[in-house]
């Protein structure tokens, strides 16, 4: 059964898709709640909070607006960014010599063409400058607003939004070409 579907038995209350979707999802959900708030036992609620919003919300769910997964992933980020807000807590910036071991969770046995896709999204990030690299994880990762991130990095404003535009397309075609 696909996403669209359990999504839409979800909304009727079906354990049992939901207990599916968890099944595929969640070591996606906890590797990118893991990534921004660096501590597992956060992730894990942050996990946790992100299933209980796709339970309660999954008829909000729109196929035609993009794929579930991206959906429930949209929802994690912005559930763990909340919690670190909530923790006033900042995590530090890697300085991409680190291994990235936390995309090595998701499972590679019985791979997918979309985990294998989301796989490919560590490869497609490594091959940024470093100074890609930062802009986005302080956007994406840490959530700053493109201003903070000028304070933060003791940069011109202008540059911040220069450098995280051209990372974003560089970003797109080295992964939209896996």
């Amino acid at each position: 059964m696909d996403d669209t579907q359990l999504a839409a038995q979800v909304a009727q209350g079906d354990e049992r898709a939901f207990l599916t979707l968890y099944d595929r999802y969640a070591s996606h959900v906890y590797a990118l709640t893991m990534r921004i708030l660096r501590d597992p036992n956060l992730a894990e609620e942050a996990t946790q909070d992100t299933f209980l919003k796709l339970w309660s919300r999954a008829r909000l769910y729109l196929s035609e607006r993009g794929s579930l997964p991206v959906w429930l992933l949209t929802i994690a980020r912005r559930t763990a960014l909340d919690r670190l807000r909530l923790e006033a807590r900042r995590p530090t910036l890697s300085t991409g010599e680190d291994p990235e071991e936390l995309w090595q969770t998701i499972p590679d046995e019985n791979t997918t063409p979309e985990e294998s896709r989301w796989h490919s999204m560590q490869f497609a990030v490594q091959s940024l400058s470093a100074e890609h690299r930062m802009v986005l994880e302080l956007a994406y990762y840490q959530g700053l607003s493109q201003t903070e991130i000028a304070e933060t990095l003791n940069w011109p404003l202008g540059t911040v939004k220069t450098r995280l535009r051209a990372a974003m397309e560089q970003l797109r075609r080295e992964w939209g070409e896996k």
